[in-house]
């Protein structure tokens, strides 16, 4: 029988903060909807902007984009290492974030995102920029892995500065807006490149050279940018850059911070460290280690599809420079197809859904692919790749979403925010070895580990949808018993519409039409 507290949860609703918290603040509304409505409009083109900015740059120039672009301009010969070689290289950068995840996002918590989420974006676009130079397969080792250590952070960085300036409920849509930089600049990368690779020969150079540092030069522009406007915090909402300019009134400031802590009073206490009793609810919850795994099992087969989809259209038969530009059309069709699904899990509360909507599309690709392998025709094997980048990385952000409302508290929430995104990079160390050089360039044997993997991700995230159904119908059942026990103390009748109603089926039909189901 479960306690009281998962009796009343709702599975479609952020938990109420807890008496404790609930003490910190009491802050009344002295404030028009107008004015909110005017400095949260605000907010969105300071913060939104910058933010997808850095993930733009993440994704385009320095984790997956260039070095998959370069693959079709001889960067394996030119550097001199194998396939095989290569995806060791992936797996270090993928263990360079995970080791020094956790330690990145202790710095930022004590020095503030606007100056460590800037001097980030300065350290791997210089990293970045130098792998042009790299010609040996210690080089290529090292710059993978210090890219890893450089950018380790940036993602759950980025998601914590959101969570800090919005309320719960509208930090699921900015995650998700967030998350867009991510797949425009997966499209980006491959349109972009195959433009500089036609640089080959420029100055006696390759094209990925090229590649490298453009685009590393503009990750550190964009570290300027930052520098230049992004707010750190309510304490101090300066950029690093201009420290006397400010970007908020005092009357802005005074209702984007009030609101927020009315939401949330624990973020109007900053502590040094997170406490070991959240530390162990978060790690004996057993949902937020579904979750994980929901990750786990959505981004490997997705981290190796992504780096060698363009060298797979290329052995389709096209041209090496133009697979990149057709590399690039899944995903553009992504980002329309998650902003559907991201509308209708936040409007609709259709979190389990749509994840496991998205992970059965993303299994349907690797199914095709599968299929296609036998099939000789370039355009029907194309297709197999647009659909799987069209459906490939939106369940994490989706499954992120979701997780958060598994959390009872605000501590507990930012270690979930860090076990999903390490999940997701710990899965980037084994899904770099699905595609191998023996199994090229068919990867039979890597689309069948893709199906395996994510059929596993697909039954995890049913286990859960089912267990919010029976939250929900229980927390129901618990409204309605002390509502009757409540009716019966002050001597009323119940309702004859309320009697006979033990499977809580009339409040569930009630919280789908309201949208909370």
């Amino acid at each position: 029988m479960a306690d009281s507290q998962e009796v009343y949860t709702d599975p479609d609703r952020f938990p109420a903060p807890l008496e404790e918290e609930e003490a910190v603040v009491t802050i009344p509304v002295d404030w028009t909807e107008a004015e909110e409505k005017a400095a949260k409009r605000k907010l969105d083109f300071t913060i939104m902007p910058l933010m997808t900015l850095g993930f733009f740059c993440l994704q385009l120039f320095v984790d997956r984009g260039n070095i998959s672009n370069s693959l079709t301009d001889n960067f394996l010969k030119d550097v001199g290492i194998t396939q095989n070689q290569f995806n060791v290289g992936q797996q270090m950068l993928s263990l360079g974030i995970v080791l020094f995840e956790i330690p990145s996002n202790m710095i930022l918590y004590r020095v503030g995102p606007g100056k460590w989420l800037t001097l980030q974006l300065f350290l791997f676009g210089t990293v970045a920029t130098f792998q042009a130079f790299q010609h040996s397969y210690g080089a290529f080792i090292a710059t993978r892995l210090l890219l890893g250590i450089t950018e380790s952070g940036f993602i759950p960085g980025g998601l914590w500065t959101l969570s800090t300036w919005y309320t719960r409920q509208e930090t699921a849509k900015r995650v998700m807006f967030f998350y867009f930089g991510n797949q425009f600049g997966q499209a980006s990368s491959k349109l972009l490149a195959y433009g500089i690779l036609h640089m080959r020969g420029v100055g006696g150079k390759s094209g990925w050279f090229w590649l490298f540092v453009l685009m590393g030069a503009f990750t550190v522009l964009s570290g300027v940018i930052l520098g230049l406007f992004l707010p750190d915090s309510f304490k101090s909402p300066t950029s690093t850059f201009l420290p006397k300019r400010r970007v908020f009134s005092e009357r802005e400031l005074h209702i984007l911070r009030s609101r927020v802590l009315r939401d949330d009073p624990m973020k109007g206490k900053k502590k040094k460290h997170i406490g070991r009793p959240a530390f162990k609810r978060a790690f004996t919850n057993w949902r937020l280690w579904i979750h994980f795994f929901i990750s786990f099992a959505n981004n490997g087969p997705q981290r190796g599809f992504d780096t060698y989809s363009p060298t797979m259209v290329n052995s389709f038969g096209f041209p090496p420079l133009t697979s990149n530009a057709l590399a690039s059309v899944g995903f553009y069709l992504q980002i329309p197809v998650s902003f559907a699904f991201s509308y209708v899990s936040d409007h609709f509360n259709r979190r389990g859904e749509t994840v496991m909507a998205g992970f059965t599309c993303h299994l349907l690709g690797y199914v095709f692919n599968r299929i296609f392998t036998e099939v000789n025709k370039r355009g029907v094997r194309y297709f197999g790749v647009v659909w799987t980048q069209c459906f490939g990385t939106f369940s994490h952000p989706l499954n992120i979403a979701w997780m958060s409302l598994a959390c009872r508290d605000s501590e507990e929430r930012a270690l979930a925010m860090t076990m999903a995104i390490m999940g997701g990079n710990i899965a980037g160390i084994y899904g770099a070895q699905i595609f191998r050089s023996e199994d090229r360039p068919r990867y039979r044997r890597a689309f069948s580990v893709g199906i395996a993997v994510l059929s596993v991700g697909l039954l995890l995230a049913a286990v859960r949808y089912v267990d919010d159904r029976i939250r929900r119908r229980r927390a129901a059942k618990s409204v309605e018993t002390s509502s009757t026990v409540s009716n019966e103390e002050k001597g009323a009748v119940t309702p004859p519409h309320q009697q006979n109603d033990d499977d809580g089926s009339r409040y569930g039909d009630r919280n789908e039409k309201s949208g909370l189901a």
